[in-house]
């Protein structure tokens, strides 16, 4: 089996902004317990913006 491209390249969008916000976080040395609760700032965020589209 060849491997062409990157093995992201056919993951799905979730998958690859995952990647992307994880190795942000790594290469700014963000301490996992800031990085979580940020994480849940921005969570209950984006929540309410969907709850609010879908009104």
């Amino acid at each position: 089996m060849e491997n062409s491209g990157k093995p992201l390249d056919k993951a799905p969008d979730d998958v690859k902004l995952a990647v992307d916000l994880i190795m942000l976080l790594e290469q700014h040395n963000i301490d996992p317990h800031l990085a979580l609760s940020a994480l849940e700032i921005v969570k209950r965020d984006l929540e309410l913006r969907v709850k609010e589209s879908n009104s």
